[in-house]
């Protein structure tokens, strides 16, 4: 094959809704995005290089899905999506997990909580590249790959389809509740460049309350707002961060705000900027019993939302106690 690793992986733009048909070349494809790592295959007869988008060598962690790749009759170079389903969802915690061992670890992980790898493009085969194809014609190849037996578990198709409507029902937050983030947007006609954003990335996005336990800036006029709800134990748990308020938000939200005492449950706690990353927040506590509806994306784990949430309204009409507890 011509490829070999590492290889950038081509991108999505995020975007808050689905695009006109005009929006990408020749008409437009919809996938499923699902909850998981991005993650390319280089793979053929006795041989596997599992890269991550960042162009680490993931064989090691996803033995299972390397020894699959070796035991391909033909050469292939696929993109797509790691994923771990647990108890009819898929579970990113789980894919982290599983992600740092190595190992009889890793052989013991492959065994209880098995990986996939949700295919949506073919890259290369014995008789070539296919960058420079048109979409169509290489999901119309890795179509057929499926269908003929040469790919089959733990390799998985990605739904596509040129319907919106049905792109439009993927959108809906009962697919979040199985790890679909949301939908991919790609040109028919589009041919596959590597490190370029030139997919769209639509997320699924519903709304839910908490209570605004701690901000960032001043307690009158906050900056971005921490917010937080009950477990069944009464421990107060963080469960999303807002995106900067705008300026009417910020008056809303900060003339309803005091300062916590040093009983405040979050007072010294540390919590991290980012998913993944070490960075702090700085945050100031307050009285946890303003609550506020926000939108976010459907991706959350053990109650929290991994994503920074959009601020939508005060609920004066809603108590901290009649919040549901996390994970209910």
């Amino acid at each position: 094959m011509a490829l070999t690793p590492p290889v950038q992986p081509m991108l999505a733009e995020a975007r808050s809704e689905v695009p006109p048909a005009r929006a990408l070349p020749g008409g437009l494809a919809f996938e499923q995005k699902p909850d998981g790592y991005r993650a390319l295959l280089f793979a053929g007869p006795g041989r596997a290089y599992l890269q991550s988008r960042r162009g680490a060598d993931l064989g090691a962690a996803f033995i299972e899905i390397a020894a699959a790749g070796r035991a391909l009759s033909v050469p292939l170079v696929l993109d797509g999506e790691l994923v771990v389903a647990q108890e009819g969802r898929l579970d990113f915690g789980q894919l982290q997990q599983r992600s740092r061992r190595r190992g009889a670890g890793a052989r013991l992980a492959a065994r209880e909580t098995p990986a996939h790898l949700i295919v949506f493009d073919v890259l290369d085969t014995a008789d070539g590249p296919l960058l420079d194809e048109p979409y169509r014609a290489r999901r119309a190849l890795l179509e057929t790959l499926f269908a003929d037996g040469v790919l089959a578990a733990p390799f998985v198709l990605c739904p596509a389809t040129t319907d919106r409507a049905i792109a439009d029902d993927w959108l809906d937050p009962a697919w979040g509740a199985a790890g679909i983030e949301g939908v991919v947007v790609k040109g028919l006609s589009q041919k596959y460049q590597p490190g370029r954003r030139g997919w769209i990335k639509v997320r699924a996005r519903a709304s839910a309350e908490a209570v605004v336990a701690a901000v960032t800036g001043r307690v009158t006029a906050p900056s971005t707002l921490l917010l937080g709800r009950y477990d069944s134990h009464g421990r107060l748990r963080f469960i999303a961060r807002t995106v900067p308020l705008s300026a009417t938000a910020r008056r809303e939200v900060g003339g309803l705000l005091y300062p916590g005492d040093d009983t405040h449950p979050w007072e010294g706690v540390r919590f991290s900027a980012a998913w993944g990353t070490r960075e702090a927040i700085d945050h100031r506590p307050v009285q946890p019993d303003v609550v506020v509806e926000f939108a976010g994306d459907t991706a959350i784990d053990a109650g929290r939302y991994r994503h920074p949430v959009r601020y939508l309204r005060v609920r004066d009409d809603v108590s901290p106690d009649q919040l549901p507890p996390v994970g209910a």
